[in-house]
């Protein structure tokens, strides 16, 4: 078994065919900064190259899979630079406007979640308690999702004026009307009414999770490594025809023109839905 120090944002631990990496900042509900976005890179890279790991698990520690984009936690560092493997776009951190805000964007948002939803190897999320807005982003470049009874969905984004998160899936990971309605309210998305709408594969206790995820992962690892890898990409393939990859680019450009409303008519590019007023608001 390898794994990784207990006080990085990420942890990484292999047992067997199984890689499990998993989101480390339980003060903060897995709010995801940059140090914990590019670490999870460096993690699926990490499960890539090695040749004993046939699945890879996403867990997230604590109560919750992960609450979404850090938008004000202590350790909140969009202003930082880091190493860039997503794209050739150029360094945010010294930039201003859309010059910093779409280049880090274009990284470590839709970037990084093409890529990820790429590796070639079954990558299986394990949901407990919130995912929300960026949450979902990771949950759905996964290829399964086990989710807690437990578990909620929500993308609130659109109380910002936003019309969803960078990674804009919605339409594909469930019916189009859904999508509308999970947008449009705002609303908590149970994890079995995710699962009703094909979204989610499986519904366990909550205390059973990690053991209900890791005995399918098993299952899957006995298949062939090859097999699983050219089934994986004949299914992403189609999804693509379906109008996946350019979809993302078409709502990642509105993404970006609401930042630029939200800038020259309000305080700043969220619309001033700050951590507190999106907790007032009911995320």
């Amino acid at each position: 078994m390898t794994a990784t120090p207990d006080d990085e944002p990420v942890h990484y631990a292999r047992q067997g065919p199984i890689a499990t990496v998993t989101m480390n900042r339980p003060d903060y509900r897995n709010a995801q900064n940059s140090a914990m976005t590019y670490a999870l890179d460096r993690a699926f890279y990490r499960a890539a190259d090695d040749g004993e790991v046939k699945v890879v698990v996403l867990a997230g520690a604590g109560r919750h899979f992960s609450a979404g984009h850090d938008i004000g936690s202590p350790r909140r560092d969009a202003h930082l630079p880091f190493e860039r493997r997503a794209g050739l776009w150029w360094d945010h951190s010294d930039k201003e406007g859309a010059e910093s805000r779409f280049a880090r964007e274009s990284e470590v948002y839709l970037g990084m979640c093409r890529r990820w939803r790429e590796l070639p190897k079954p990558v299986i999320a394990s949901v407990q308690g919130a995912c929300v807005a960026g949450g979902l982003m990771l949950a759905w470049i996964c290829d399964l999702i086990v989710a807690a009874d437990d578990a909620f969905f929500a993308d609130p984004v659109v109380r910002m004026g936003i019309p969803g998160v960078e990674y804009f899936a919605h339409p594909w990971v469930m019916p189009p009307r859904i999508a509308k309605e999970f947008l449009y309210t705002g609303d908590r998305m149970s994890a079995r009414r995710a699962y009703e709408v094909g979204m989610v594969n499986r519904v366990v206790p909550g205390d059973e999770l990690a053991t209900r995820t890791e005995e399918l992962a098993l299952r899957i690892a006995g298949m062939p490594r090859l097999g699983l890898a050219l089934a994986k990409r004949a299914v992403n393939q189609a999804e693509d025809l379906q109008g996946l990859h350019t979809g993302l680019d078409s709502v990642f450009g509105l993404h970006h023109l609401a930042h630029a409303h939200n800038a020259e008519t309000s305080r700043d590019a969220l619309g001033g839905m700050d951590i507190a007023r999106m907790k007032e608001a009911g995320s």
